[in-house]
């Protein structure tokens, strides 16, 4: 094993958490109210079920309000579309969590719409999204917060850097390279149609690895002393059962570069963490009050 710094994100998670907890028992106590998160599941697919009921957990032990909706994987989308309008108009309810995938029968696109930008605590509303490539004041989707948060574990200033965001989807990558870009890093989106992605890792500062290809990242994808950001989380099944795997070749990438976050242990645990983040400034944010300052920024 090399010198590379491992970036412990369940420590990072584990500090969001309690500044999360202060401030809603702040909320509380100065303004009497609770913020509260609503999750909604359509169907029974095991591993949703087991991320929502973390969600649940993770919110009581914080202090948050949990609501939890289970719904047939039958639901129709105007019966779905019916929960999330209630929801919206539910003053106890300040964000909304419409868990995925979503049956192949409802249209996704419809139902983010249908939650708006307020209580969007996903951050997939077109507002949302807008908002944050404009520099705007945005609820970010959180597993791409959950990246910037642990760059700024190494990186005090994130300003001048080059940075390299492989994998361009609207969950991860492109909100990523949002970020990236407001913090005044030099930004690069790489993606299967990208010629020579490994020179264009291999010239990052950063490199944020969110292509779902697991081991894809090499040594030779990452220059020397670069800060590495392994979003990848691939189940593969070994002689010894099932584990997680990342976009990145762990014990490669630790003889090259100066800070990885590993699979496990890296940027999954600040996904819940910055999901209970966004419902407390979402709960601000509609009450026309300052973001708490433990979770400012």
């Amino acid at each position: 094993m090399g010198g590379a710094r491992v970036i412990d994100g369940g420590a990072a998670a584990a500090a969001l958490r309690r500044s999360v907890a202060e401030a809603a028992a702040e909320l509380n106590r100065t303004r009497g109210f609770v913020p509260g998160l609503a999750a909604v599941l359509v169907g029974d697919d095991p591993a949703s079920r087991i991320y929502v009921r973390n969600k649940h957990r993770a919110c009581r032990e914080c202090g948050l309000n949990s609501f939890a909706h289970e719904l047939p994987a039958a639901t129709s989308e105007a019966e779905l579309l019916d929960l999330v309008r209630r929801l919206g108009a539910d003053e106890a309810v300040d964000g909304i969590l419409v868990q995925l995938p979503l049956p192949a029968a409802l249209d996704l696109r419809r139902i983010v719409a249908a939650i708006g930008p307020a209580k969007d605590v996903d951050g997939f509303h077109p507002l949302n999204i807008g908002r944050l490539w404009s520099g705007e004041q945005s609820l970010v989707p959180p597993t791409a917060q959950g990246c910037l948060i642990l760059l700024r574990q190494v990186h005090a200033a994130l300003s001048g850097a080059q940075a390299v965001v492989l994998g361009r989807s609207a969950v991860i990558g492109r909100p990523v390279a949002a970020l990236l870009l407001a913090a005044d890093c030099t930004v690069t989106i790489a993606h299967s149609k990208s010629r020579n992605a490994a020179a264009l890792c291999r010239a990052a500062d950063i490199l944020v690895a969110a292509a779902g290809q697991p081991g894809l990242v090499g040594a030779d994808w990452i220059k020397p002393g670069a800060t590495v950001i392994d979003v990848g989380t691939t189940r593969v099944e070994g002689p010894d059962g099932a584990r997680l795997v990342g976009d990145v070749e762990r014990e490669a990438a630790l003889a090259v570069a100066g800070a990885l976050s590993p699979v496990p242990g890296g940027v999954g645990p600040m996904t819940i963490a910055c999901l209970l983040r966004n419902t407390v400034l979402a709960a601000c944010r509609r009450r026309g009050l300052a973001d708490p300052p433990g979770l400012a920024g």
